[in-house]
C-alpha cells in the first residue's frame, strides 16, 4: 500500500482513551465538527487503553469513540497504526487504514522523504515478540473472551482496573542511549516516527531523524505536519491551542 504524509495531517499516539482518561473524545468531536481541520489523521497505537478484535466487551466500552472514528474516517483519511494496547482492529474500523504489528514500521513519502511510522513495540526481545504474537492470536482471544464472559468480565474489569492506576508519564532514565541501541544501522530513512515511550522527544542518527511523540494521555498533545518548505517536520500543538514546540 503506497501511503503519502500530507501537509496539514494530524499526529497523535498514546492517547489510553477510557473512561478514566476520556479526553480524546473531545478531541475527535471537535474534528468531526470541522472546528479542527486535519488533511488526514494518523493514530501511533495505543489510542484506546483497552481494545481487542474478538473480545466484545473492550469494543462496547469504547463504543462512542469507535463511532466517531468511523464518522471521520468517511471525510479524512485514518491510518491506524496498532499498539499493545489495541490491535486486530480492521473489523471495527471497516474505512480506516490498519497496520498490525506485523507491517511496522510502515513507509510513508512526503515529498522527496522517507518516512517510517509504528507505535514502538517493536525491536523488542523475544520474550516479548512471542508474547505480542500470542497475545493477538485468534484461539487466545477467543479464551480470554469465554473466561471473562464466564467471570462477569472479571478479566477486563481488573484490567481497566489495573491500567487506570499506571503512571504513563514517567521519564525514560538513558532514552537516547536506548533508541540508538534499539535502531542503529537497521532503518534507512530521513524521519522515524514512534510512540509508545511517551518520551516527546528527538534523537539524532547519522542518517535519519528519530522522534518519539508526547503520549496524548499525559498533555493532549498532538502533532500536525508543516509546509515542506519548513526545516522542522512536525510542529507540536496543545490541545487547548497553544504551540508547545517544534521536532
Amino acid at each position: 500500500m503506497s501511503l503519502r504524509l500530507k501537509e496539514g495531517a494530524f499526529l497523535l499516539g498514546d492517547a489510553h482513551y477510557s473512561n478514566f482518561r476520556p479526553q480524546l473524545e473531545d478531541f475527535l468531536q471537535d474534528i468531526k465538527a470541522k472546528k479542527l481541520r486535519p488533511t488526514q489523521l494518523i493514530f501511533c497505537g495505543d489510542i484506546f487503553d483497552a481494545l481487542f478484535g474478538g473480545v466484545p466487551i473492550t469494543q462496547n466500552i469504547n463504543q462512542e469513540v469507535i463511532d466517531l472514528i468511523n464518522d471521520i474516517s468517511y471525510d479524512i483519511e485514518i491510518i491506524y497504526i496498532e499498539g499493545n494496547h489495541d490491535f486486530n482492529l480492521k473489523n471495527i474500523f471497516p474505512n480506516v487504514k490498519i497496520f498490525s504489528i506485523l507491517k511496522q514500521p510502515i513507509e510513508c513519502k512526503y515529498n522527496d522523504k522517507k518516512v517510517l511510522l509504528a507505535h514502538g513495540d517493536i525491536e523488542t526481545s523475544f520474550s516479548y515478540s512471542l508474547y505480542t504474537t500470542l497475545v493477538r492470536s485468534r484461539f487466545m482471544l477467543f479464551l480470554l473472551n469465554g473466561i471473562n464472559k464466564v467471570t462477569n468480565n472479571k478479566i477486563i474489569k481488573n484490567l481497566n482496573n489495573y491500567l487506570s492506576k499506571k503512571e504513563d508519564c514517567n521519564d525514560f532514565y538513558a532514552f537516547d542511549e536506548f533508541i540508538k541501541s534499539r535502531l542503529k544501522g537497521k532503518y534507512k530513512c530521513d524521519y522515524f516516527i514512534e510512540g509508545h515511550f511517551h518520551q516527546n522527544k528527538s534523537v539524532k542518527f547519522d542518517d535519519f531523524l528519530y522522534i518519539n511523540l508526547a503520549s496524548f494521555a499525559c498533555n493532549q498533545r498532538y502533532f500536525t505536519v508543516k509546509s515542506s518548505k519548513e526545516l522542522e517536520l512536525m510542529e507540536e500543538i496543545y490541545l487547548k491551542g497553544d504551540v508547545y514546540g517544534t521536532s
